[in-house]
């Protein structure tokens, strides 16, 4: 963890004091079931229980809690269709900033519902042809809005690191971590604390096979962009890792393994019938990876499993599970 790092494991204990009260500690949940099917203890850190139902709180709250007055009285802005958009509308409320969210004309209704129902005014645009990115950046000159990136922000990466710290509190003594990879906020904040908190622990993301962009990544040693393909796991189709996540997940991450939308579904479905635990296509990567035999453990070792998320509309849910 040199200086060259865009975070450090202080960066994320701040960001824990400026939650603690504020976010949900989640849970640890455990199974017998589980353990006897991969012959190891695993813990899975719950993050579909976090407000907002996913991780993303966590970067948008200590992002926002770090702006001056003039910058919340102004306002934020961010791109996103999914948990970003509601967790940052939900942090400006808190801070009684403005919010505004650029969302795509298709998105979900019940996600647009929810960020609207935090207040934050929604911008429709076309996914398809138009450039996000131009239109956030006039947003922030026009405005005078400041952007909280849901994953290339320094303030986001070690707000989701704490999740990765509560784990190491919790389960001290791990010998794996596995993590759902999309633009790298998550495994990048969760590298930091874990490499800090547990001497010798492996750290592996997990990404659909579709969007592997962060395993191709690390396999020609630095930032590649693919075509992104069609996958259930719609919260990590990305072209390419972050530009400020890359450099962690280069320096602290393991290994990037991929699966497919067969091993997701059921993970989904072994989490729903097992445990009764709802959770979201892409937060259910990690603990796919884990049955599909794709991360090696120890036998007998201890592995943590992040759920990062379990926003899927209940037509979706049934139709994935039924199907």
């Amino acid at each position: 963890m040199g200086a060259e790092l865009p975070i450090d494991v202080e960066d994320v204990r701040a960001a824990a004091g400026r939650l603690a009260g504020v976010a949900h500690r989640t849970p640890i949940l455990t199974s017998r079931t589980l353990d006897d099917r991969v012959g190891a203890r695993v813990f899975l850190k719950a993050e579909c229980f976090q407000r907002v139902g996913a991780f993303k709180f966590r970067g948008a709250y200590n992002a926002v809690a770090q702006l001056t007055a003039e910058e919340r009285a102004r306002g934020v802005v961010a791109a996103s269709s999914g948990n970003h958009a509601q967790a940052l509308a939900l942090a400006a409320r808190l801070h009684d900033a403005p919010a505004t969210i650029l969302m795509p004309e298709d998105a979900p209704p019940s996600k647009r519902a929810a960020t609207e129902g935090y207040g934050a005014e929604v911008i429709e645009f076309d996914r398809y042809a138009s450039d996000r990115e131009a239109l956030t950046a006039d947003l922030v000159a026009a405005r005078g809005l400041t952007l909280v990136h849901a994953y290339d922000d320094p303030r986001v990466m070690a707000g989701q690191g704490t999740a990765g710290l509560e784990l190491a509190e919790d389960v001290p003594d791990l010998d794996a971590v596995i993590v759902p990879v999309g633009g790298g906020g998550l495994i990048s904040g969760c590298a930091v604390a874990l490499r800090a908190a547990i001497g010798g622990v492996r750290v592996v993301g997990v990404e659909p096979a579709a969007s592997d962009d962060v395993a191709r990544s690390l396999r020609a040693g630095d930032r590649v962009r693919v075509e992104v393909g069609r996958t259930i796991a719609d919260g990590q189709q990305l072209p390419t890792p972050g530009a400020v996540t890359w450099p962690v997940i280069a320096a602290l991450v393991d290994d990037v393994v991929t699966v497919a939308d067969d091993d997701i579904v059921a993970a989904m479905r072994f989490l729903l019938e097992r445990m009764k635990v709802v959770v979201e296509p892409s937060g259910a990567t990690s603990l796919a990876a884990l049955l599909a035999g794709r991360v090696a453990v120890p036998r007998g070792g201890r592995v943590g499993v992040v759920l990062s998320g379990g926003n899927v509309d209940p037509g979706r849910l049934a139709s994935l599970l039924g199907g």
